[in-house]
């Protein structure tokens, strides 16, 4: 194997949310932090609300059952804010 190939898993471990940010942990031990802003639905909802999220899309997705948000790992590295 060439040592420059990259080993990169790219699905969901963790997710939380602090006063400003989305804080999404993945498999392969990266950490993306998003500002919540971008997510209006995830901004305007209760801390309780954000908690309750659940792996999808096999786990390359996030999902949000009570608030209808679907977030994906791509679009979080590619710093895709949510459509408007």
């Amino acid at each position: 194997m060439n040592i420059s190939a990259k080993i990169t898993d790219e699905r969901v471990l963790d997710v939380r949310c602090d006063d400003d940010h989305l804080i999404v942990d993945m498999m392969d031990g990266r950490t993306i932090s998003v500002p919540l802003a971008w997510f209006p639905r995830l901004a305007n909802a209760t801390a309780q609300e954000r908690q309750n999220w659940e792996k999808c899309a096999g786990g390359y997705g996030i999902h949000w059952p009570q608030l209808d948000e679907d977030l994906s790992t791509e679009g979080l590295l590619r710093g895709a804010p949510a459509v408007r």
